[in-house]
């Protein structure tokens, strides 16, 4: 299994994830249109190039979503049960079409499941930066993460 077991991720742990990913134009369309967000900041180049950004920028959803999943290969592939839920989630920089989005992991708090004995609850901080080390995004969540099997 690539993905960590509970044991394995205690408060304080750091991953630099390895995967990395080049965010298109193509990637920014398709999600806003199959999302059906409708914000020209993300699907006019004319209204965004008027804005203070001077250029469309990549849905905020996407980058969390982005973010997250280049953190499963070396964090919960085929050990989470379930996300419990997202907190603190910021933008504080935007990113373009063309960026590249690198992905560090801190484990912040753990804890035993109180009603699944095999399961724990991890909470985690992802933090998704731009190929000029720039922080684009910051987002807190909680899952539901299987015990190593004894």
């Amino acid at each position: 299994m690539a993905g960590k077991y509970y044991e394995d991720l205690d408060p304080g742990l750091i991953i630099q994830h390895d995967l990395s990913r080049t965010v298109t134009e193509a990637d920014n369309v398709l999600f806003s249109s199959l999302t059906m967000n409708t914000q020209p900041l993300h699907i006019s180049e004319d209204f965004a190039s008027k804005t203070e950004f001077g250029r469309r920028i990549v849905n905020g959803i996407f980058t969390l979503g982005l973010v997250v999943g280049i953190s499963v290969p070396e964090l919960t592939q085929g050990t989470i049960v379930a996300n419990l839920g997202y907190e603190a989630v910021s933008h504080p920089h935007p990113l373009f079409h063309g960026d590249t989005v690198y992905v560090e992991t801190e484990i912040i708090a753990k804890r035993d499941s109180k009603s699944r004995p095999t399961c724990g609850i991890v909470t985690m901080k992802h933090t998704g930066r731009n190929q000029n080390g720039v922080v684009v995004i910051e987002v807190t969540r909680s899952a539901l993460v299987l015990k190593r099997p004894s």
